[in-house]
Formats: C-alpha cells, sequence, structure tokens
C-alpha cells in the first residue's frame, strides 16, 4: 500500500518527541523512526511562523471565553438534572446525588480548534433522564429563557440528534446520551465499553464523538506535533475546497484520522515533515483500503461493525476511514466517486508542491494556494436557496445542504457516471436580493478519456426534479421557503460570488513564483495551454436564465425561466437536455484531459 522510505543523514529527534524503536503504533509497522534534519528543523519553523500569521489560532482571551462558557453550561445541565430528578419523585438524597456531566468531542477536544469555531459537547445523563422529552423540551425551553443563549436550533431527528445554539455568541453543538446509571460520576470513564450498555443506536453514536477523540490521543506518538499537523491540514483542506464531510469531502474526525496513521507511520517525525508524508501517503493509497488506527474491535454487545466481508453495504464504501473506538464505523461514508476523484487530485497536488518545498523551488504559502474552482470547468450547477428571513434559512439552508450531496450521487447514477459532479463546499450570498439567499455551486465535466458521440446527450430533468422532491419533503417547511436550480457557464457566473465583485482573469500561460530563497519556481498549480474562450471577452451575451433568483416565487411552483439554449431549469414545462461536446485543452485546477461544454436544447 506504501512502500518504505529511506531516511538518510536525519539526525535524532529530541528525547521528548523521540519513539521507542520498538513499538508498534497502528496496524502496520512504521514507514521510518527518523527524526528531523536541520533542513527539517528550519522548514518547520517557516511553516509555524506561516500558520501563527494564517490566524488559525485563537486568542488566549478568546480560550478563556470557551472555558467560561464550558463551566457555566455544566452547572446548568446539573441544575437541569436535580430539576428533573424532583419533578420525577425520587428521594432528596437522589437529588442531592443527582449528576449530569458535560465532555466535548472534535477540535475542541483534540487541541486543534480555531477562532470562533464551535464547541462540540456530549452531555450525559442517568438512565430515567430521555432524549426525546426531557432534553429537547425541557432543557430546549430552559435554554430558550436566557438571555446568554442565542440562535437556539434542536435537531431531533438527525442521524445524530443535536441542539445547536450559541452560548454569549460561542457556538455549541450539544449532544445528548442516557447511560445506564442512576448517578452518574463525575469521573465517569467513557471509553470503557461497558458505558454502551443497555443503550440505542442513538446514544451509542452520541458517545461515539467522545470516544473516538479520547482515542486518537492515544493512539499517536505525539499529540503535540499530531496537533500542529492537523491544525495545518485543516487549513489546506478548507482552502482547497475538500473540507466539508456533509457535501461529500472529509470533516474534521475524518482528516484527524488520516493525520494520526501517518503519525503513526512516522513516530518521531515533526510537522513539516508530517505534512509532507500527509501527501506521500495518501497520493499512494489503494483506495478503498481502509485507514485504521488500531484493530476493529468486536464484543459481544450486539453493535455492528464496519465488515465488508459481512455486510453488503459497507462493500459500497469508497475511501473507508474507521474509527478507532468500539464499535468501529466508517466516518467517510458520504464519500461519492466524484468527490473521491477531487481529493485525490488535491493529494497530489499537495505532494508535488511539497517536493518543490524540499527542493527549495516553493515555499509554504504555495501550498495553501485557494482552489480555483471558478476558474475550473466550463459549466457549473447553480443551487440557490431563498427563504423569508435569516432564521428560517439558518433551518432551510442546513437542511438543502445536507441533500447536496445527493444531488451528486444521483446525477451519477442517471448518467451512468459520465457526467462528474464537483460539488464546491463555500456558500455564497448575494446581498441585493430582497429575501434571505444564499447559494452553492457544482462543476460539471464529462468523466475524462470517454470518447463522445456527436450530439450526445444527457436528460437530467428528472434528476433534477426527484432531488427537489426529496428536498420538498422538508417536514419543518415554511411559507417563503424555496430552491431554485440552473445550469449557468462561467462566463455568466454572478459576480458576488468573486471577491471585490469582479471576475478574476484566468492565468492562460505558464507563471513563475520567488522564492523567499530567491530562486524562481513553477506556479504551484500545474497550468495546461487552453484555448482561449472568445465569448468570455466584452460584449459576452447576458445569462439568459435566472443564476440566483430574485423572491418573485417564493412557496410558489412555478419560476421565471427564459427558455435559451443555457437553461437548466425544473420545470415540467421545459424539455432539458444536455449536450456533451468535446473541447480542445485541459483543465488546470483539476488536470484532467479534456473539459466539456453543456449546452441545452430546450422545447416547450
Amino acid at each position: 500500500m506504501v512502500g518504505s522510505e529511506k531516511e538518510n543523514g536525519s539526525s535524532p529527534a529530541p528525547p521528548s518527541q523521540k519513539a521507542d524503536v520498538k513499538k508498534k503504533y497502528g496496524v502496520v509497522n512504521p514507514i521510518s523512526y527518523a527524526g528531523p534534519t536541520e533542513a527539517d528543523l528550519h522548514r518547520n519553523a517557516l511553516l509555524e511562523k506561516l500558520l501563527m500569521e494564517s490566524g488559525i489560532y485563537e486568542s488566549m482571551e478568546e480560550t478563556a471565553r470557551r472555558e467560561e462558557v464550558l463551566c457555566r453550561l455544566d452547572q446548568i445541565i446539573k441544575d437541569w438534572v436535580k430539576q428533573l430528578t424532583r419533578q420525577k419523585g425520587y428521594t432528596e438524597k437522589m437529588v442531592e446525588e443527582a449528576n449530569g456531566i458535560v465532555r466535548t468531542f472534535g477540535s475542541y477536544r483534540l487541541g486543534v480548534h480555531g477562532p470562533n469555531a464551535d464547541i462540540d459537547t456530549l452531555c450525559i445523563g442517568p438512565s430515567y433522564v430521555t432524549r426525546e422529552h426531557d432534553f429537547f423540551v425541557i432543557l430546549h425551553n430552559i435554554l430558550l429563557e436566557m438571555e446568554e443563549v442565542s440562535d437556539l436550533q434542536p435537531v431531533n431527528d438527525a442521524h445524530v440528534p443535536v441542539m445547536k445554539f450559541k452560548f454569549q455568541g460561542i457556538s455549541i453543538d450539544l449532544l445528548y446520551a442516557s447511560v445506564s446509571l442512576l448517578i452518574v460520576p463525575e469521573d465517569l470513564d467513557i471509553s470503557q465499553n461497558s458505558v454502551l450498555y443497555n443503550t440505542d443506536e442513538k446514544t451509542v453514536r452520541s458517545l461515539n464523538g467522545c470516544r473516538v477523540a479520547d482515542q486518537i490521543l492515544k493512539l499517536i506518538p505525539n499529540v503535540e506535533n499530531f496537533c500542529t499537523t492537523l491544525r495545518c491540514l485543516k487549513f489546506w483542506a478548507k482552502r482547497r475546497g475538500v473540507y466539508s464531510n456533509v457535501t461529500g469531502f472529509l470533516g474534521g474526525v475524518n482528516w484527524a484520522l488520516l493525520v494520526a496513521q501517518v503519525c503513526q507511520l512516522y513516530p518521531n517525525a515533526i510537522p513539516s515533515m508530517l505534512v509532507s508524508r500527509f501527501f506521500r501517503v495518501y497520493t499512494n493509497w489503494r483506495w478503498p483500503n481502509p485507514v485504521m488506527l488500531c484493530p476493529i474491535e468486536e464484543d459481544d454487545l450486539g453493535f455492528n461493525v464496519w465488515d465488508p466481508r459481512k455486510w453488503s453495504r459497507d462493500r459500497t464504501h469508497l475511501m473507508p476511514i474507521i474509527t478507532p473506538a468500539y464499535p468501529c464505523m466508517n466516518s467517510s461514508y458520504n464519500v461519492s466517486a466524484s468527490t473521491l476523484r477531487v481529493m485525490v487530485e488535491q493529494f497530489l497536488f499537495g505532494n508535488k508542491v511539497c517536493e518543490e518545498i524540499e527542493l527549495n523551488k516553493a515555499n509554504w504559502s504555495s501550498l495553501f494556494e485557494p482552489s480555483l474552482f471558478f476558474e475550473s470547468y466550463k459549466n457549473y450547477l447553480q443551487v440557490d436557496i431563498v427563504a423569508a428571513d435569516a432564521d428560517d434559512l439558518l433551518a432551510w439552508r442546513g437542511w438543502v445542504e445536507s441533500r447536496l450531496r445527493l444531488l451528486t450521487l444521483k446525477i451519477e447514477r442517471d448518467t451512468d457516471g459520465m457526467l462528474q459532479c464537483h460539488p464546491f463546499p463555500n456558500e455564497y450570498i448575494d446581498t441585493s436580493k430582497p429575501c434571505s439567499h444564499c447559494a452553492f455551486f457544482m462543476g460539471l465535466q464529462r468523466q475524462p478519456g470517454v470518447k463522445v458521440q456527436e450530439g450526445q446527450q444527457f436528460d437530467i430533468r428528472a434528476t433534477v426534479d426527484e432531488f427537489k422532491q426529496g428536498v420538498n419533503s422538508y417536514n419543518l417547511w415554511r411559507p417563503g421557503m424555496d430552491i431554485f436550480v440552473s445550469h449557468v457557464r462561467r462566463r455568466q457566473l454572478p459576480t458576488y460570488i468573486f471577491p471585490e465583485g469582479y471576475k478574476r482573469q484566468r492565468q492562460l500561460r505558464h507563471t513563475t513564483t520567488t522564492t523567499p530563497e530567491g530562486s524562481s519556481s513553477p506556479s504551484s498549480e500545474k497550468r495546461f495551454k487552453r484555448k482561449h474562450d472568445a465569448s468570455s471577452g466584452p460584449g459576452k451575451p447576458k445569462k439568459t436564465s435566472f443564476g440566483s433568483p430574485e423572491c418573485v416565487g417564493i412557496g410558489g411552483s412555478s419560476i421565471p425561466v427564459n427558455s435559451g439554449i443555457e437553461d437548466i431549469a425544473c420545470e415540467s414545462s421545459i424539455t432539458q437536455k444536455v449536450v456533451l461536446e468535446s473541447e480542445d485543452g485541459a483543465n488546470p485546477e483539476s488536470m484532467q484531459p479534456s473539459a466539456i461544454r453543456l449546452s441545452l436544447e430546450s422545447t416547450a
């Protein structure tokens, strides 16, 4: 899977970092125990300086505020449990001993959270305190009456039920788990499998976040190096547009598990080395071979664990990244063929840049160049989401975003994988609209290497209709909530998605950059000569379809659509057919051998 590596000429790591040469940290032996050279230490200092200047660390004042909020939340939970204990008729002695505790997980627990990041928290209560009523009704109402709490949003029908809110301006995601204990001890060890006894699936999933975070920290050789490397890779993934579990890429826990395995493979490496090895390892990884930090554990509690030999659904997973706590699950089941393709391309990009950095031909800033998503495709799907006000949009946007992954899967399914989608996780807001609005975009291209027949067409009308029907089944729908899907060409993209409100001119020729060392290097993104898009110049035709709709049909079934050749609309009165035509040149961002042109034949 990953070949061996020679690390000649490296000096020993400091005693505090040096790992036991005989120790095996994961399911396979380390690739190298080598520590950093002087050059590695220099590159590491430059990397840490860049990270500090990038604003991904919070201030000491914000850290203190978070600790204060968590202490306050913990006391609220304790008072709530005592109140319920009294209301349910338990003795005063029982009321006095009643307890609930708050644990953190995710980026905060791992020590890699940034400014304004939310805090993933878990409330653990006794067996007689229920999720459905006591948590989502009683505690919800208590929080609702508190001045410190705002934007309270219960999501009790989620895969992992959660209460979202802001406490003194700090975002909190609060889960609940009821364990089989009458009294919850303050020092409850939730890493023990016995805590799962007599619990349901939702409770297991709620506990899983804390149990996984604790296991990760136990299975890595150096926590400090892990944290710095993970901060770096999360920052990189966000800059490159591949940080989003809900969209079909990877979220925080996925990136943490990938980084943790690299730390196991190179136990004495420092962050600059680990970042380089990260891209080297995952550029050569043979998916769907799973990433695992430890052997999959079986237990007699009866919960299903990830096992493609036993479960057919597990055999469909394309990029399995397995959690290390029982019951072991695939944390990346949302990944599709299209999003896996994009991530592999980005790993290749990162590996190429790191190779140049090690040869002093590039600097670290080259690694964090933002993705040129809106310069990478000829064609896009634009998904506009509107609601009557900001509160409704918050809930509606969350629901629609959680379904966008299904649109990608449906298009792949209905075109036999011939039409590839690249969903972009960033949302964009058109502030000129009279209603609350946001938009998401997907890049479209035909599958590389597939011969295109003249006049070949794909009718995705039914695909889009099916997607919209599923979205509109939202059980908390309110008047004003609506969704619009349209096909836009690159030259038609709305200006509000671009910085400063204008479109950057594409870079067509090979460029060079100058490193701090004074050497000249190729731009970190590989450039290919492309056919000039003559239509992108002055005098280009105006977009004939709505791109981000005016709110004139909110809540209704009709939308203003001009049935021109470049429209993809969702109205049953318009026949939509996507015509793929081959085009000379290649895509500089995705580095594919060809691009596509989408056009639409519309008939009334």
